[in-house]
């Protein structure tokens, strides 16, 4: 994946919270996405990585709860000084997501009317949200309580070093135009359709994700059409490898393989809820391959893949 080098960066739609902490607090709305975890089981997910397996220590917990309980700034300073143009995307990975932010809006500005702008929030350790407090090891997700999407970008070297992702610009691209499929699922109203905690291979929040995966596809497909304010395309270039790497990420973050690589080895589908490696890969390919956010309606198949 290749930007405009000449391209001018838009940072508007980025906060940056590194460095300063989150509280833990109580939210309004569900969280969506959340790496196959989401905000129900937060604090259950810091107590496991601190307490369990990961040879944290109580001294570790004082620290993450120490974070999620001191005070939170914003900083766009030092995005606006670093992420001008296309180069410093290119150079970057801070600055190829907010191009990939401002390319994914600009679609979806001229696809879905009424369409309200979200912004991506760069976090590390502990993030305080709409939704309540998260840490890192949520995922990135998206908050319907604030609509904001919300990353700690080490996730990227997480799907590398964990997950054994090939990883790219692209399949960044991927993740945050997957979280930014929840945000116009929640404007459409489709995310109301789906019970927080459902789950099983057909339940609503597999449903839900495969949709989101489709309208990243979807985003894809006219990428590199999409015309920044000089009316040029914001990205140059989407190769082949780059959509190969992206559907190699999808097939590592489907519950199956999540469960069966990752877990204990055993695959439960009544827990699943972001569907299959191979449905993952599908609905993206849909997308992709149609350019058409109509053709996402997971809600209206009785076969997902």
């Amino acid at each position: 994946m290749r930007y405009r080098e000449s391209g001018s960066l838009d940072t508007s739609g980025v906060q940056d919270r590194r460095g300063r902490g989150g509280g833990m607090r109580g939210g309004r709305g569900v969280a969506v996405g959340g790496g196959g975890l989401g905000l129900v089981g937060v604090l259950v997910v810091v107590l496991v990585q601190v307490l369990g397996g990961g040879g944290g220590t109580g001294a570790d917990l004082t620290s993450v709860l120490g974070e999620l309980e001191s005070g939170q700034t914003v900083d766009t300073g030092r995005l606006a000084e670093s992420c001008r143009t296309g180069a410093d995307a290119n150079d970057s990975v801070d600055c190829a997501v907010v191009a990939d932010v401002e390319s994914i809006q600009d679609w979806w500005s001229g696809t879905v009317g009424g369409y309200r702008p979200a912004q991506t929030v760069f976090f590390d350790g502990a993030v305080q949200t709409g939704c309540g407090g998260a840490s890192s090891g949520t995922g990135p997700f998206y908050c319907p309580g604030d609509e904001q999407v919300y990353i700690d970008l080490s996730f990227f070297d997480d799907l590398r070093t964990r997950f054994g992702a090939q990883g790219g610009l692209f399949v960044n691209a991927y993740v945050i135009a997957h979280e930014y499929g929840h945000h116009v699922q929640h404007l459409l109203g489709t995310t109301d359709r789906v019970q927080p905690g459902e789950s099983g291979p057909t339940s609503g929040s597999v449903r839900l994700e495969l949709q989101a995966d489709c309208y990243a596809g979807a985003w894809a497909a006219h990428a590199t059409t999409v015309p920044d304010d000089s009316g040029e395309p914001l990205i140059a270039e989407i190769t082949e490898e780059d959509v190969q790497r992206a559907l190699d990420t999808a097939g590592r973050i489907g519950d199956d393989f999540i469960q069966g690589e990752l877990g204990d080895g055993t695959v439960d589908q009544e827990s699943f809820t972001h569907g299959t490696s191979e449905q993952r890969r599908r609905w993206f390919t849909t997308g992709f391959r149609t350019g058409d956010p109509a053709q996402c309606d997971t809600f209206a198949v009785d076969d997902l893949g």
